[in-house]
């Protein structure tokens, strides 16, 4: 029997507060299937995570459960954030953890966009 690793959607989590407008943001992009805004314990000179409004986990549940219209429109909301920080030409690194072993901590679909210095390996070896 296959095990489900998926982490059950949490309301109270940190961005389903953020998009109920419990909790500030410093907003960058917002339309009506994505929010963007600079994360708040940065890892690199510019940190920008990127939400889709629904509420999915990850990115297995994203691709499983959301609408084309949700899925098109999340996916060019972190390009467009991308280019209009002008990130396309010096380069910059998209993440997004999923489950346990990649240390997901909030359970809420989200890509983190990194960028502003060089990066690095991708992982540590």
């Amino acid at each position: 029997m296959p095990i489900d690793a998926t982490l059950p959607y949490d309301d109270s989590n940190i961005f389903a507060r953020i998009l109920r407008g419990e909790l500030p943001s410093k907003t960058v992009y917002e339309d009506d299937h994505a929010l963007a805004f600079h994360d708040i314990n940065p890892q690199a000179p510019l940190h920008i995570l990127v939400i889709p409004k629904g509420a999915y986990v990850s990115w297995d549940d994203f691709s499983e459960r959301g609408s084309d219209a949700e899925i098109t429109g999340f996916v060019r909301a972190v390009g467009r954030v991308a280019r209009d920080a002008g990130l396309v030409a010096p380069g910059y690194r998209l993440l997004a953890n999923v489950g346990p072993n990649s240390h997901q901590e909030v359970p809420h679909l989200h890509v983190h966009i990194f960028a502003g210095q060089p990066l690095g390996p991708m992982l540590v070896r």
